[in-house]
């Protein structure tokens, strides 16, 4: 045991590990491998105590804190002392309130399945793994997206650990800087420990994809775009665009094809989106179906993205419009030619995302109609490769950009990216909160603000 883990002897209730501790590795692991945390001390944290005593043993050592829970956007690992919550799961759901309580390693897997038995859904995001907390923390673009707003703007309560221990209760009227910048600014502030949100009377939706041959009909990402100027605010949608290996364990009609996947998320009867999705459906031969009506449960099913830890990188802009021109070269990035795999997605926004919340925050760029997306898996002498891959393929999207969507920016980002995602006037706002809060910088978030 050496001198940090002495300190949380008698302190802490969950597991403690060091580099030499069995549990270390395990513990430290994320969604993420390309980039991982070696801390001097990682706290398994059980509880709200924990993570208290962590805080206060890091600040009085002038160590750099890290928090994870699942780890999938990782992008500035600590070698100080890690706090890791992912044990801290509890959901605590109020149906008459129509709202729920959420630990800080609580998954939207634990909060949908607490929230289905009475008929509600939160704003959850595609992919069920990721931790509700960080991704309601940096905004928060998810299924019901374009009918709801961002997952930042249903939040009614926020459970923030300072840098001298004390545990805060943050809401609008206790101190509304505060509750203004952890809503879209992410962990710069403190370590959340929970936090309260609004849930939805959602029960099902109708959902799935379409997957069409982009060498059997190559202006798909034209004609989706068309089709998007025109849907209601109920329907959420996105493209993504990759070429699928020729492997056994994938739908035959995918296997070794260049594919645009359209995915789908509608409330409403399988009758009103069928008829709002009926263009889509003229644009060309479609590969494969999955679009059906489906109990909120299933809607990781929607974009069926991968459920394995691997490791990658990943860069999003945010736009006001898209180019047809420009559709037709971010589709060709996914194609043979390319040196490394790009998996290419576009996503609509606008409606409810356009709008200002009942209680403002910090989310950044409304006005964005799109958002534009480049990721790969990578090797470890890729990296370069990589960033300049994705580079080129942004490039004729980065001339009209709004800025950065750091949700969905994988990997190192430097301070000009980071200010890009926020106007201008917020970013001060948010920088003097930070110094505020964390004046020597021992916080080390995702997405730093300095």
């Amino acid at each position: 045991m050496n001198e940090i883990d002495k300190e949380f002897t008698g302190r802490v209730d969950g597991r403690i590990h060091g580099p030499e501790t069995d549990g270390y590795d395990r513990e430290r692991g994320g969604f993420q491998l390309l980039d991982q945390h070696r801390p001097a001390v990682v706290v398994a944290a059980a509880g709200v105590r924990d993570i208290r005593a962590a805080v206060r043993v890091a600040a009085a050592r002038g160590l750099p804190v890290a928090v994870q829970a699942t780890g999938h956007g990782l992008a500035a690992p600590t070698d100080g002392v890690l706090i890791s919550t992912r044990h801290m799961t509890d959901v605590r759901v109020d149906p008459q309130t129509r709202t729920a309580r959420v630990a800080a390693g609580a998954t939207w897997r634990h909060v949908i399945d607490a929230a289905a038995p009475h008929g509600l859904a939160p704003l959850s995001g595609s992919f069920p793994g990721v931790g509700a907390v960080s991704y309601t923390l940096g905004g928060g673009v998810g299924l019901l997206a374009r009918r709801y707003g961002f997952a930042a703007d249903h939040v009614r309560r926020i459970d923030l650990v300072t840098l001298d221990g004390q545990l805060h209760e943050v809401t609008a009227e206790s101190d509304p800087d505060l509750f203004w910048a952890l809503r879209g600014g992410g962990g710069n502030f403190g370590v959340v420990t929970g936090m309260e949100i609004e849930l939805l009377p959602v029960a099902e939706i109708y959902g799935g994809s379409l997957y069409f041959d982009l060498t059997q009909v190559p202006d798909l990402p034209a004609a989706w775009h068309r089709w998007t100027a025109g849907v209601p605010e109920e329907m959420t949608s996105a493209v993504t665009m990759m070429s699928f290996p020729d492997l056994p364990m994938l739908p035959e009609p995918l296997r070794g094809r260049r594919i645009a996947q359209v995915q789908i998320a509608y409330l409403g009867s399988a009758d009103d989106g069928g008829a709002v999705v009926a263009p889509l459906r003229s644009a060309g031969p479609i590969r494969h179906d999955t679009l059906r009506v489906r109990p909120f449960t299933e809607s990781g099913a929607i974009f069926d993205e991968p459920d394995q830890p691997h490791a990658y990188r990943s860069r999003t802009l945010l736009v006001p419009e898209l180019d047809g021109g420009d559709l037709a070269g971010l589709a060709n990035t996914t194609g043979p030619e390319t040196p490394v795999m790009v998996v290419a997605g576009l996503r609509h926004l606008g409606g409810a995302l356009a709008r200002p919340p009942r209680i403002p925050n910090a989310v950044g760029h409304r006005d964005a109609a799109y958002s534009v997306s480049v990721l790969s898996p990578v090797a470890e002498d890729e990296r370069d490769l990589v960033r300049a891959t994705h580079d080129a393929a942004l490039k004729p999207f980065a001339r009209n950009a709004l800025g950065a969507a750091l949700n969905f920016t994988f990997g190192p980002v430097d301070a000009e990216e980071i200010r890009s995602a926020f106007a201008p006037q917020d970013y001060r706002r948010l920088a003097e909160l930070q110094h505020r809060c964390d004046p020597d910088g021992l916080l080390q978030p995702n997405h730093p603000i300095r």
